[in-house]
């Protein structure tokens, strides 16, 4: 296997460095300039390009599925002789914390009340609106987003650990392009382009996090609820995942995944049991078939005679799926990158079902938890407020709902808790794949580099909670993902190319 040296490579540090401070000062200056310009291009690409995401986001599952039910399921991504480094627990809980994390405890509740008290195809707050938020919510969080993090950990796994390439996306394109492009200028464009869309969708996720924990500080020990209290969070977290990021994938990521997976076992656990018990299980098991009957029709649905942005009074469609497939790619390089790292000795059809199958069904029972008593609370007796609240401010919906329950001031602390460990898990890993993509694609890379890396993402993070413009950041993440997802394309077929010439195959 090729030996990576470890060296910073200055040309794709500078290159995304400067691509940051140029966003970190406009933003600083015109927040709403920056704001107003681009949501102009997203509405663009929306307008213009939606279908796209839908369509390239559904091949990658077929893709997924197709390569592990193929004959090119039992290749492994390693060599042949090979066996997995962590276990197949260890496996699960580190790829299910970089891959969802803070999304699932900011958005467990306030999705599902979003969907049910503002539904695009029934009456809100309707028997019918309860079902069809829930099967919304578990398309939008089931298969299709992780098959975007799994093409790239089996292109990226395949490329370094079995054909012995530096852990880069560009060598992914090295049958294509050849070993010239690779470390020329397309290359370059390809890794700086990784890097930048990691720091900010990381970055951005950061934002949302501080300001949920600061929210449940609020409701619980009175803390005021301010930018300057969601900085110090920041502050505070970027201290624990740098310590956390030195130790290595193997001490620190690991260790705080496993925690998490224990604690976030026990909230689900715990409103399991407090909670309409019956009704949990009854929504996990009606939405799945729910899910899996409508998956195809989910997929490509793009509301092209208007009738849902009729009744919603809004594009559902735009606002909710083809934002959530971009966003999930803009996850996908530094997701997909980590991934690949902790994946090596795995076969390709272990891989795909261990990647999209797991964490889709743990995602669909905490959504059936969370959102699923949130719901029933709603139906039972509205006038407990948890839509209205959401409506408000989406960072108080988890803290509503535990508001009505027995022990919902534990379970606020346990959850901010859980946000907090996903809080360094995520950024752990987002600083240990930059360091990677800026130094040759070496698997360790140096301290000072993660570093410096988690240093500017929480800086990134902080002045966008400064300057208002966090959400002119998520934009431009969402206009970045529209070439990273043409990118995947053509990464699949220069990785068909590849395997095919696989012994034997």
């Amino acid at each position: 296997m090729t030996t990576q040296s470890n060296t910073i490579d200055k040309g794709i540090t500078i290159t995304s460095v400067l691509c940051c401070a140029a966003f970190i000062v406009a933003t600083m200056i015109s927040p709403e300039g920056v704001k107003g310009l681009f949501d102009t291009l997203f509405k663009f690409f929306i307008n213009n390009f939606g279908w796209t995401y839908l369509l390239c986001v559904a091949a990658f599952v077929l893709f997924c599925f197709v390569m592990a039910f193929s004959r090119y399921g039992n290749i492994k991504l390693g060599k042949d002789d090979e066996t997995p480094e962590f276990t197949l627990m260890a496996w699960f809980s580190m790829l299910f914390a970089a891959g969802m994390g803070i999304g699932l405890v900011f958005w467990g509740v306030a999705e599902p009340i979003y969907h049910f008290a503002g539904p695009p195809f029934a009456e809100p707050k309707t028997p019918q609106a309860a079902a069809d938020a829930m099967r919304t919510v578990f398309f939008h969080w089931g298969l299709h987003p992780w098959a975007c993090y799994a093409v790239v950990a089996m292109l990226l796994a395949y490329s370094h650990f079995r054909k012995g390439n530096p852990a880069l996306l560009s060598y992914i394109l090295k049958p294509l392009i050849g070993i010239d492009g690779v470390k020329g200028i397309i290359g370059k464009s390809i890794d700086t382009l990784a890097v930048v869309v990691t720091l900010f969708g990381v970055a951005t996720s950061l934002g949302l996090g501080a300001m949920q924990v600061s929210t449940g500080l609020n409701k619980l020990y009175g803390i005021p609820n301010s930018t300057t209290v969601s900085i110090i969070i920041i502050v505070v977290v970027t201290v624990l995942y740098i310590i956390s990021a030195v130790t290595g994938v193997s001490k620190g990521i690991k260790i705080l995944s496993n925690i998490n997976m224990v604690l976030a076992f026990g909230l689900m656990l715990l409103m399991l049991f407090i909670g309409p018990t019956i009704y949990i299980l009854q929504t996990l098991l009606e939405s799945l078939g729910n899910y899996f009957q409508n998956i195809v029709w989910l997929s490509f649905f793009m509301d092209t005679t208007g009738g849902v942005e009729k009744h919603a009074g809004y594009d559902w469609v735009g606002a909710w799926t083809v934002f959530y497939w971009a966003w999930w790619l803009t996850w996908a390089p530094f997701v997909g990158a980590f991934i690949a790292r902790i994946s090596r000795g795995r076969t390709i059809r272990e891989f795909v079902l261990g990647a999209l199958l797991a964490p889709t069904l743990l995602c669909a029972i905490w959504f059936s938890i969370l959102g699923g008593s949130a719901i029933s609370l709603e139906l039972a007796n509205g006038a407990v407020g948890i839509a209205d609240a959401t409506f408000k401010d989406v960072t108080t919906a988890i803290f509503v709902l535990f508001d009505n329950v027995p022990m919902g001031g534990l379970m606020s602390l346990l959850s901010m808790i859980i946000v907090s460990i996903f809080f360094v898990t995520s950024a752990d890993s987002a600083t240990y794949v930059v360091g990677m993509m800026s130094s040759g694609g070496s698997l360790d890379p140096k301290n000072g580099l993660k570093i410096f890396w988690g240093l500017l993402c929480s800086t990134i993070a902080a002045m966008l909670l400064v300057a208002g413009g966090l959400k002119a950041i998520q934009t431009v993440s969402f206009v970045v993902s529209f070439p990273f997802m043409i990118l995947m394309v053509v990464m699949i077929i220069a990785f068909l190319r590849n395997i095919r010439e696989e012994p034997g195959i």
